[in-house]
């Protein structure tokens, strides 16, 4: 026993010089406060080193007298050391997988949590919900745009001259819609006709061809001001075809302000639809002289179908009094012949009594 307790002393004194330098290494990193030290070292040397016999830790108890260790031989020390270090391998590549699986990203550019993957690959199928009719199913994901309408998939092939020719306009539109560059120099700059201001209006200019500042727009309406189709129709006399081609007639569209679905408003710019129809009539005068023609000629065709229409209804009012009067006219019903002396016979009406003698041969 004596052996024993020696020797569980000089265990404890091992352990403790062990904590000492552990506690002080602590301190060094600041992760315990310097009090720390004393008092747990303290504590320490004085369970180990002032305890008496009878308080001694607890030990192993020795072993057995007939029982001898036996030791390992080179073959089982050899198959220890390979399952340690299988054991290693595989810990070190299920800390890599898990790694990896943390490091990749989904379609959204985020990490996928591993309950989130665990529950998506236990989770089924959605079933087909019958009160949604017949539909087809679609990956947008795997889909190509066209920007034809519709959409293609992967496993089709895709035009390249129908692309190329696509960005073509897309970037003809882009343009189109840019704003004309301001040059440093003011020489270079477009600037309005009336009175050569740079401000001028980018939308007429774009449409109609035409440079002319917002002011002299509103001051000037006999000339800038915008006309609709039927305007130009009824007082320049212009045709529809005239007036639908772009190169001829430049024209604004905008959305019916009366019915959204109707069809857009075509509006033209006052002195160009002037111009032209002067151009193609000669003269104000001669377009005067056209218009007072057809407005003539339009009261005549008026006036005609009126006469027409009044004869019509006279030849149907007289018709219906001729067959009123006709409908008035009483018709005799007579009976059987009665027979009379000197060979007359005699037949009366039965509605009114008139009567007619007749001879009988």
């Amino acid at each position: 026993m004596l052996e024993v307790s020696l020797e569980a002393e000089r265990q404890g004194r091992r352990i403790s010089a062990v904590i000492g330098e552990i506690y002080k290494y602590l301190i060094r990193a600041r992760v315990l406060p310097l009090s720390s030290l004393h008092t747990h070292c303290a504590r320490r040397i004085l369970v180990f080193c002032v305890m008496p016999e009878s308080h001694s830790r607890p030990s192993t108890p020795p072993a057995r007298p007939g029982a001898v260790a036996e030791p390992l031989t080179p073959e089982q020390v050899k198959q220890v050391e390979i399952n340690r270090l299988k054991a290693k391998a595989q810990q070190r590549q299920r800390e890599q997988e898990a790694f990896a699986a943390s490091s990749s990203r989904n379609a959204n550019n985020k990490r996928p949590g591993a309950s989130s993957s665990e529950a998506s690959s236990s989770k089924k199928p959605l079933k087909r919900d019958s009160r949604l009719g017949t539909y087809f199913e679609y990956d947008l994901s795997s889909m190509v745009n066209s920007k034809g309408g519709f959409l293609m998939e992967d496993g089709k092939e895709v035009d390249e001259e129908v692309l190329r020719k696509e960005k073509e306009r897309e970037k003809q539109r882009i343009q189109q819609n840019l704003e004309p560059p301001v040059f440093l120099d003011p020489a270079l700059n477009p600037r309005c006709l009336e009175c050569q201001s740079m401000n001028i209006d980018q939308t007429f200019r774009k449409v109609f061809g035409c440079l002319v500042c917002n002011k002299c727009k509103n001051e000037k309406p006999e000339k800038y001001s915008l006309l609709t189709k039927t305007e130009c129709k009824e007082d320049y006399l212009l045709t529809d075809p005239e007036l639908r081609d772009h190169e001829l007639m430049p024209h604004l569209l905008k959305a019916n302000p009366h019915k959204s679905t109707y069809a857009n408003m075509m509006l033209f710019l006052r002195c160009q639809v002037e111009e032209f129809a002067w151009k193609k009539w000669g003269s104000p005068e001669a377009l005067d002289a056209e218009y007072e023609r057809r407005t003539a000629e339009k009261k005549k065709k008026k006036n005609k179908k009126f006469e027409e229409g009044l004869k019509e209804l006279r030849k149907r009012t007289r018709e219906g009094v001729w067959q009123k009067r006709k409908d008035n006219e009483h018709k005799h019903v007579y009976g059987a012949l009665e027979q009379g002396e000197n060979g007359m016979a005699q037949q009366i009406c039965h509605e009114c009594g008139f009567t007619v003698e007749i001879e009988v041969l």
